[in-house]
């Protein structure tokens, strides 16, 4: 069914080509059918909020399509980005499952169609489906790796380009297109973004990119980012 946004919304799990291994929808057929019965498909644009860091949890946000980033802020308003999610991620599962409150905010940062199942519904159905419950340790235990690897990342990298290379390096092994120009990686993120990713300022941020631009490490043109020296990067992590 043709959303607003530009998205191709399909209400039917069962019939959906985005689903894969790594999604948590990819259920058998009857389980799927009950799946089905719980959610509600909903389109949202660019900047919609899903969720704000505190709240009391209404349930767990399936992205379908899309990407969404998840921000955490301090009292002084410093914000961090803890992860930019993708298509096939549950979004608020520990507060949903705790019953804690969501702990971060869920900002979409491109058109998303999003499946919400609300709290009560999504924890019958794991008390009723032992394998729901086992997708949904193993998304879990996902989710830690990842913020694991973001503060290890944090917390070792010495500079703000290292920090940066290690970005990229991840964006690379995630997103990264062979082309005859270099690595090729669609650039969603404003220079504020990126600095909240790696925990510097926007300025920095600026400044790093024109460096690497004139040491012919990166180009960019328009919403892509071409990686024209990958070892360049490899070596600013391992030094």
């Amino acid at each position: 069914m043709q959303a607003p946004y530009g998205l191709d919304v399909n209400d039917s799990c069962a019939n959906c080509k985005l689903r894969s291994a790594g999604h948590f929808c990819n259920f058998e057929p009857e389980l799927l059918k009950s799946f089905e019965n719980l959610k509600y498909a909903s389109a949202f644009p660019k900047g919609a909020v899903l969720f704000v860091e505190g709240q009391t949890p209404r349930g767990v946000f399936m992205l379908c399509t899309g990407k969404v980033k998840l921000t955490t802020c301090s009292v002084d308003g410093k914000a961090l980005i803890s992860r930019i999610a993708e298509g096939g991620e549950v979004l608020g599962l520990s507060a949903t499952v705790s019953g804690r409150p969501y702990m971060a905010t869920a900002e979409t940062l491109s058109p998303c169609q999003v499946n919400f199942i609300r709290r009560e519904d999504f924890l019958r159905f794991l008390k009723e489906n032992g394998t729901a419950s086992l997708r949904v340790s193993e998304h879990l235990s996902n989710n830690y790796h990842d913020s694991f690897d973001h503060v290890r990342s944090l917390g070792l990298s010495h500079t703000a380009s290292e920090k940066l290379a290690r970005l990229m390096l991840d964006w690379i092994a995630k997103n990264g297109k062979e082309t005859e120009k270099g690595i090729t990686l669609k650039l969603t993120l404003t220079h504020e973004e990126m600095a909240q990713i790696i925990g510097a300022s926007r300025e920095t941020v600026t400044r790093l990119l024109g460096d690497f631009k004139n040491k012919r490490i990166i180009s960019i043109k328009g919403s892509s980012l071409i990686i024209l020296d990958k070892p360049a990067l490899t070596a600013m992590v391992s030094s």
